[in-house]
Order: C-alpha cells, then structure tokens, then sequence
C-alpha cells in the first residue's frame, strides 16, 4: 500500500462488502484492510441493508445474487443514505442488463466474478470521468462462454433441453459442455 494509495481513499475508508459466499468474503475483507480500508462485512440482503443505514459507509463492494434477495437492494439503501459513496457490484453472473440496471441504481462500476482485491481497488477509486485500468487477469473467451452456458442453465432451471433450445445448440453438445470443468 503507497501514500498515493491512501491519499487517493480519503479520510474515510469505512468499507460495505456484502457477499454470501463466506470464504471469498473474508478473503476480500483481510486484503481490502491491507489496502487502507476498514472492511464491515455482511452475508445478505438484510444484513447488508442494515448496516448502509446504521453507519452508511463511503465504498461499498455488492455482490447481485445474494440468498435472501438482490445486492441492487442494498445499493439503493446506500445511494439514499450517502450518495458520494462508491460502490461497485460483483456478480458471477456477467450480463450486459444487470450491468446497466446496476449503474442506473447508481453503482459505480461492474464487475464479474472472479476479480481479485486489485481489480475491486481500481474500481473503487477510479475517478468517475475516466476509465478503470483493464484488469490484469481477464477472463479468457472460453471462461466467458462457459459463464454465459452456466446463467442461462440455471435461468432454465438446470433444464437442458431448455437451455439448449435457448443457445440454438443441440443438447448432447451442451450435456458434454456442461459436463466439463470450468475453464481458466
């Protein structure tokens, strides 16, 4: 962490992540501390939401999909109570309409799943009038593909026939695909 970097966070550093996947969550918590930040975490909707209002904070980092519900829930309880907060969404699920609707709602920036604790930095402190840096380790085309075959499933109710029907693909092609481990 450089005196650039903790300029660059300000005064207050007060850290919203809220994510249901624990293990990532206290990962993100320990490497956004090393950074400069004063992480509070929370593993849902309700807890995420409860937190904005009690102490809003100046960065936030959501994830869309929680358990009990939508991440834009908590991001809108945070742009009503502090709206120069930073926040950027975090989704395993990539999709160009969650993107907008998450922007709209009044986040940051997006990004997808996995992105590293430098990634989430960049994002954050980004000045809004100019571009984040490109991530260091984007997801390959292959991975992008797989993640895209993997929403779609799951919006099927893991039906392959659906989801087959749906991607134009014929469904030994996707039972094979599916079968495969992710791709780097």
């Amino acid at each position: 962490m450089t005196a650039q970097d903790l300029e660059a966070i300000g005064e207050d550093a007060t850290l919203l992540l809220v994510d249901d996947d624990e293990p990532f969550l206290r990962r993100l918590a320990r490497a956004m501390e090393k950074r400069g930040f004063a992480p509070e975490t929370a593993g849902s909707v309700a807890a995420g939401k409860a937190i904005a209002t009690a102490r809003p904070p100046a960065y936030a980092v959501v994830d869309l999909r929680l358990e009990d519900g939508n991440g834009l829930d908590v991001v809108e309880t945070i742009r009503e109570k502090r709206p120069d907060a930073r926040i950027v969404v975090l989704t395993g699920y990539g999709a160009i309409a969650t993107a907008v609707s998450a922007v709209k709602i009044g986040a940051n920036d997006y990004l997808s799943k996995p992105a590293d604790a430098n990634d989430v930095m960049n994002a954050l402190l980004a000045r809004s009038d100019a571009m984040p840096p490109p991530p260091e380790n984007p997801m390959s085309a292959d991975r992008v593909r797989w993640e895209h075959i993997q929403r779609v499933y799951e919006l099927c109710d893991r039906n392959v026939s659906e989801t087959a029907r749906r991607l134009n693909m014929h469904r030994r092609t996707l039972q094979r695909i599916l079968a495969k481990r992710s791709p780097k």
